[in-house]
C-alpha cells in the first residue's frame, strides 16, 4: 500500500515543517503532497542569541531572534549573593514573572535564566540547543581589543589582565563567561567590549600629560566607555538622516546615571568624555566627573581618607547626588526643583552645562557637527534636559522644535526645519549590537 503525507499551510516555520517530515518518515510515508501556503526561511534565520551583562551582583539578559532582531524574552537577576535575591523575567507580549529565591552565585543565576527561557508557560525555547551563541558585554578590553572576539583561553586571560582597570566589572564579566561555558558546553561565547569602539581615538586625545613611562608601564590613558551604545546610535542617526556615516560629523550624548559624550567623525570615535575609568568627564548620578587632581589630594589630607575611601567618595557619593543631597535619580532631582530646592537646581544646571561644554569642544575637535544625538535613560526621556542643553548650542546651528521634543524614548529629529545641525533622539540598543556581533561569528 502506497502511503501519502499531506502538508498544508505552514508559514515561515522551519521547525514545524521539519517536525512534520520527521513524523512522516517515522510512519513510513512513501511520498508527500504539499498544498496550501508553504513558505519557510533558511535555518540561519532562526538563530537565537543569548545576550548577557553580568555585574558583581546582577545579571541582565535578552534572548534575541536574529530573523526579526526582536527580543523574545528579557530579564534581570538582582542581588546575587545577597539576601532578597530575585529573577524578573518577561516573555515578549506577556506579563512579568518574578521568582524570589536564594541566588548565592552567578552559576545559580544563569541556571535560573535557562529555566525561565525553557519554562512551559513563560519560556521561549524548548532546550538550550536552540541558543546558537552567547554574547557577553565586557566593560574593559584595554588596548587588546579593537573589536569583538570569540572567547578562548587567550581572550579570557586578556579580560582578566584588564581587571585592574575595571575592578568592579571585568571580574564579574569573566565569571558570567565561565559559567556559560559550563552550562552551555559547545555554544560559542563572544565578548563585546565597551572600550573597543574608542580604539580609533588618536594619541593626541587619549594620552594624559603625565610621564610617558607611566603609559608604557601601566597603560594609563583614556579608554572611554559606552562604546556599543555610541556605535549603535550614530549608525542609526546616519540612517535617519539618509546619509552615509562616512560623510557625517556626529556627537553622541549617552545620558543616564552614568553618562558620556562621544565625537564620531566618519563613523569612527575620535574623542570621548570618559577616561581611564568611567569617572572622568560629565557630572553623573553619583560620579563627580572632571575634577582638579589637586582637590583629590586636598580632600584626602583634610578628611583623612584612604585611596579606596576617596575613590568611593568620587564614584558613589558625588555627582548630582552629592551636590543636591537629594538623589542620584534625575526624576527625583526634577521633583525637588519643582518644590523650590536650590541645590537640586544647581546640580541639574551643572549637568546640563558640562554636557554642553563637551559638545562644544567636540564640535571644535571635528571642525563642525552635523547632528547631536541624545540617548539612554535621561537622554531619551528628558525633554527638559534636552532643551536646556540645546539652548547652549545655537552657535552650532542647533534649533529645537519644542513640540517635536515633547516625546519619550522614540526615534525623532526634533530640530526646526531650518536648523543647520540636527538634534536627534535615538533610543539605544546595545543588546542588539552584542547579538549581531555574536551572530557574525557563527553565520560566516
Amino acid at each position: 500500500m502506497f502511503k501519502i503525507g499531506i502538508i498544508t499551510d505552514i508559514h515561515d516555520n522551519l521547525y514545524a515543517l521539519e517536525a512534520v517530515l520527521n513524523r512522516f518518515e517515522a510512519e513510513g510515508v512513501d511520498g508527500v503532497v504539499c498544498c496550501g501556503d508553504i513558505n519557510y526561511r533558511k535555518e540561519t534565520d532562526f538563530m537565537k542569541i543569548l545576550v548577557l551583562n553580568c555585574g558583581s551582583s546582577s545579571l541582565k539578559y535578552q534572548l534575541i531572534d536574529m530573523a526579526t532582531e526582536a527580543a523574545l524574552a528579557k530579564g534581570l537577576v538582582e542581588r546575587i549573593g545577597i539576601s532578597g535575591s530575585r529573577l524578573d523575567h518577561r516573555k515578549d507580549g506577556a506579563d512579568k514573572v518574578i521568582v524570589e529565591q536564594d541566588i548565592p552565585n552567578h552559576e545559580v543565576a544563569v541556571g535560573l535564566v535557562m529555566e525561565a527561557l525553557m519554562h512551559a508557560d513563560h519560556g521561549v525555547i524548548v532546550n538550550v540547543s536552540e541558543i546558537k551563541a552567547a554574547g557577553h558585554r565586557v566593560v574593559h578590553g584595554g588596548e587588546f581589543f579593537t573589536k569583538s572576539a570569540l572567547i578562548n583561553a587567550e581572550v579570557k586571560k586578556a579580560i582578566d589582565e584588564c581587571a585592574a582597570l575595571a575592578p568592579l566589572h571585568n571580574p564579574a564579566n569573566l565569571i558570567g563567561i565561565e559559567v556559560c561555558e559550563k552550562l552551555m558546553p559547545g555554544v560559542p561565547q563572544v565578548a563585546v567590549f565597551d572600550t573597543a569602539f574608542h580604539q580609533t581615538i588618536p594619541d593626541k586625545a587619549y594620552l594624559y600629560a603625565i610621564p610617558y613611562g607611566l603609559y608604557e608601564k601601566y597603560k594609563i590613558r583614556k579608554y572611554g566607555f559606552h562604546g556599543t551604545s555610541h556605535y549603535y546610535v550614530t549608525n542609526r542617526a546616519a540612517e535617519m538622516l539618509g546619509k552615509p556615516i562616512e560623510s557625517l560629523k556626529l556627537i553622541s550624548c549617552h545620558l543616564g546615571n552614568g553618562a558620556s559624550v562621544c565625537a564620531v567623525d566618519g563613523g569612527k570615535s575620535v574623542d570621548t568624555s570618559m577616561g581611564l575609568t568611567p569617572l572622568e568627564g560629565l557630572v553623573m548620578g553619583t560620579r563627580s566627573g572632571d575634577i582638579d587632581p589637586a582637590a583629590v589630594a586636598f580632600i584626602m589630607d583634610k578628611e583623612g581618607l584612604t585611596t579606596k575611601q576617596m575613590e568611593n567618595l568620587l564614584n558613589k557619593e558625588s555627582g548630582v547626588l552629592g551636590v543636591s543631597g537629594v538623589s542620584s535619580d534625575f526624576r527625583d532631582i526634577e521633583a525637588a526643583i519643582e518644590k523650590g530646592d536650590a541645590r537640586a537646581k544647581t546640580a541639574l544646571d551643572m549637568f546640563h552645562y558640562r554636557v554642553a561644554k563637551y559638545i562644544g569642544s567636540y564640535a571644535a575637535a571635528m571642525n563642525g557637527v552635523d547632528a547631536v544625538i541624545f540617548t539612554a535613560g535621561v537622554g531619551e526621556n528628558g525633554a527638559e534636559t534636552r532643551a536646556a542643553i540645546c539652548e547652549y548650542l545655537g552657535y552650532l546651528g542647533v534649533e529645537v522644535d519644542m513640540a517635536k521634543n515633547n516625546v519619550r524614548s522614540v526615534e525623532v529629529d526634533f530640530s526646526t526645519d531650518c536648523a543647520r545641525a540636527r538634534s536627534l533622539i535615538v533610543p539605544t540598543n546595545e543588546e542588539l549590537v552584542i547579538a549581531k556581533d555574536a551572530y557574525g561569528f557563527i553565520a560566516g
